[in-house]
């Protein structure tokens, strides 16, 4: 049996296989229980194969190992060709969990190829990507962020544009104390995710963790405001602090305080701080949902 890939493009050598009577339920039927295994019959004397053929072919290596596919000849396959009633070439089948599951005749242009293969490739979720993601995060919640960020990054080695998975590598790096890589590997970001909420709340991090490096003690500046609340350096030192600390909901209260004896200090400071810090937890986070709800109502008020 001849790999395409040997002669087309090496990468593609486990994707793409010549599939015969012999294979062809190992190939094919075996093999959907895993991936999606999408069947082109040809013929070399059919004119439409030869174009349909290779466009296939770089459609299901764009989808990078979410679907497979099997070329059958049905010149030398005829009993294949029978049982599935193959009528006209070119006829394409997609097979999923054993059984035919879509598929379509004749010859089709390059985008509605491409939107077939990722139809098919969608039948089989994302590989279990998301519930890497999952036990990823897991690890970083339990301070293991060295195993956290080798996971992620084995995510993203199969999904590149992982938006949950960058944003969970650069939180890794953070956790860590490895601030250079995690900046690093934010500003390597794709730029199709570069936006994404995910690297946004890591962002959010990374200033916050480069604000806690800096901070002052904090016994210190508790006391600085309590000796003078009007000290509008002084609370926003304490909440940058009280951040570092692990003191959140203080951070924030110190942080609306500032701003509500002076919204413009410091260039509205309190202001940015807050919503950094807001950017750095999870929308739903009782922390950034009365904090904000706080916030407008100063500003409204």
């Amino acid at each position: 049996m001849l790999e395409l890939g040997q002669t087309r493009n090496a990468a593609g050598a486990d994707l793409i296989r010549d599939v015969a009577e012999a294979d062809f339920v190992k190939e094919v039927i075996d093999a959907s229980k895993e991936v999606p295994v999408i069947v082109d019959f040809w013929a070399p004397w059919c004119g439409p194969c030869k174009t349909l053929g290779p466009m296939l072919e770089d459609a299901v290596k764009k989808a990078g190992g979410k679907v497979r596919m099997a070329k059958v000849n049905v010149d030398e396959n005829q009993t294949i060709a029978a049982q599935l009633r193959i009528q006209s070439i070119p006829t394409v089948y997609a097979f999923w969990q054993g059984q035919p599951v879509d598929g379509f005749q004749g010859a089709l242009p390059g985008s509605e190829l491409e939107r077939f293969v990722e139809k098919v490739a969608a039948l089989a979720g994302d590989g279990g990507l998301a519930e890497a993601v999952g036990a990823a995060e897991e690890m970083l919640a339990e301070g293991a962020a060295v195993d956290a960020a080798q996971t992620f990054a084995a995510v993203l080695a199969e999904e590149p544009e992982n938006a949950a998975a960058y944003g969970g590598l650069v939180r890794a790096h953070i956790a860590a104390g490895d601030l250079e890589q995690a900046e690093a590997v934010l500003n390597g970001a794709p730029a199709a995710i570069a936006g994404a909420p995910e690297l946004d709340a890591a962002r959010a991090q990374l200033e916050l963790a480069r604000q806690a490096a800096k901070a002052g003690p904090l016994d210190e500046l508790r006391a600085a405001v309590a000796a003078d609340p009007a000290d509008l350096q002084a609370r926003f030192d304490l909440a940058v602090a009280l951040q570092a600390a692990g003191k959140t909901q203080e951070a924030v209260d110190e942080l609306l305080e500032l701003f509500r004896r002076d919204r413009s200090w410091n260039d509205e400071a309190a202001k940015k701080q807050l919503f950094t810090i807001f950017d750095s937890l999870s929308p739903k986070d009782p922390v950034v949902l009365n904090g904000r709800r706080k916030l407008s109502s100063l500003i409204f008020s």
